[in-house]
């Protein structure tokens, strides 16, 4: 396999199961060394030592990635174990479903922590860490479809995923100059062990309404994130790529 990422070091927030981990074994099967963070301890342990049995560079750090103390904290791993930070991959966030009616505070207040809250501080943290090193660097910010188009019992959180689409443009433009691109991706519908476990019909279900004929998978993520995150990208910056199947074209409600 190339070494597209040799002497590179990432940080990935929410990484123990789904799109992150695997944004994070395919880095390090490409040269990267990785710090992988997830919220539970346990999870992030054995998510890091899957990666590294299969000879990739992966070190754990658990907390919640909505808070500044393990965001710099996780930053903080990186720069001690691997001596500097090049790529930062917020991928970290939450799902609650619920009737605009009927939604309540603690939940928005929930999904604004750790999808908004963390997001933005991951990103500036992480540019603050590549301008103190004089160097170049990637940020790369998980949006979703659901930030396009309607959803329905989602509106809160599609309103999340649509500002980090924002932000990911603002920020393009804020720290072009300095040599940090900002993307985002949005997924469609994604086979993952947390989507399975919220609808045993998610595959066929999404299968059915998605033109490709399929959900994607986390290596579909996987492979437009290490895109976004590679040198082959440099002149790519406040952009939200969607990977979906063909589904915001449509957008039929599951």
């Amino acid at each position: 396999m190339d070494q597209l990422f040799k002497d590179k070091v990432a940080i990935i927030t929410g990484a123990g199961i789904g799109i992150g981990f695997e944004i994070a074994r395919q880095l390090t099967q490409r040269g990267a060394s990785v710090v992988l963070n997830d919220i539970d301890e346990k999870v992030a342990k054995q998510a890091a030592d899957t990666i590294t049995k299969e000879g990739g560079k992966c070190v754990p750090f658990a907390g919640d990635s909505s808070t500044l103390e393990t965001i710099q904290g996780l930053i903080g791993k990186a720069v001690s174990v691997y001596g500097r930070l090049d790529m930062a991959i917020a991928n970290a966030g939450i799902t609650t479903f619920g009737k605009f009616l009927d939604y309540q505070v603690e939940s928005f207040q929930q999904i604004c922590a750790v999808n908004l809250q963390g997001t933005f501080f991951l990103a500036q943290q992480a540019a603050l860490q590549f301008i103190k090193q004089k160097s170049e660097g990637r940020i790369l910010l998980m949006s979703s479809v659901t930030g396009h188009q309607y959803h329905p019992d989602l509106a809160a959180y599609g309103m999340s995923k649509a500002a980090i689409q924002f932000m990911a443009k603002t920020l393009g433009a804020e720290l072009g100059p300095k040599q940090i691109t900002v993307n985002a991706i949005s997924p469609g519908a994604t086979i993952t062990e947390r989507t399975l476990a919220l609808d045993e019909n998610y595959m066929d279900m999404w299968n059915s309404i998605t033109p490709t004929g399929r959900a994607a998978t986390v290596q579909d993520i996987a492979n437009a994130a290490l895109f976004l995150l590679s040198p082959n990208s440099g002149q790519i910056t406040g952009q939200t790529l969607v990977v979906d199947g063909g589904w915001t074209a449509v957008s039929p409600p599951p």
